[in-house]
C-alpha cells in the first residue's frame, strides 16, 4: 500500500503552492471548515500545510529525561493545501490568488475577489 502511494506522489512530482509560511489562511473544506490561522509549516513535497490551531491531535508522551512528567501533548497536523484559501488582509475575506508579474520581473499575489495585492509574508 505504501509503495503505491509513494509511486503516485513521485509521479505527481512537487506541486506549486500558493501559500507560504506566515500567511493567514481560512480552511474551506473538511471538519475544520471556516477556521482561520497562520501557516506554521509548508510540506511542499506532500502538498500539505500545517495551520496554527487547526487539525489538532493528541499524542501520549512517555516520560523521558527531557520531559520527566510525560503526559498528553496537543499538536497541529497537516491539512491539504487545496483545502485552504489565503485571506485578503484589506477585506478580511478568503480569496483565490492570481500571480502577476511586474515589468522588473518581480511577482505579486493579487486577490481575485477584490484585486488587492496580498503581500508576501516576512521571512525571518
Amino acid at each position: 500500500m505504501a509503495d503505491r502511494k509513494q509511486a503516485k506522489q513521485a509521479k505527481r512530482g512537487k506541486r506549486k503552492l500558493h501559500i507560504r509560511k506566515g500567511d493567514r489562511v481560512r480552511v474551506i473544506r473538511g471538519n475544520f471548515r471556516e477556521m482561520e490561522g497562520t501557516v506554521l509549516r509548508v510540506l511542499k513535497d506532500q502538498g500539505r500545510v500545517v495551520v496554527e490551531g487547526v487539525n489538532m491531535r493528541k499524542r501520549h508522551q512517555r516520560p523521558t529525561q527531557d520531559e520527566p512528567d510525560g503526559g498528553i501533548i496537543s499538536m497541529e497536523m497537516p491539512v491539504d493545501a487545496s483545502n485552504v484559501m489565503l485571506i485578503d488582509p484589506h477585506s478580511d475575506e478568503a480569496s483565490r490568488v492570481r500571480i502577476q508579474q511586474a515589468k522588473d520581473g518581480s511577482k505579486e499575489r493579487i486577490a481575485v475577489k477584490t484585486g488587492n495585492p496580498i503581500p508576501w509574508p516576512e521571512t525571518p
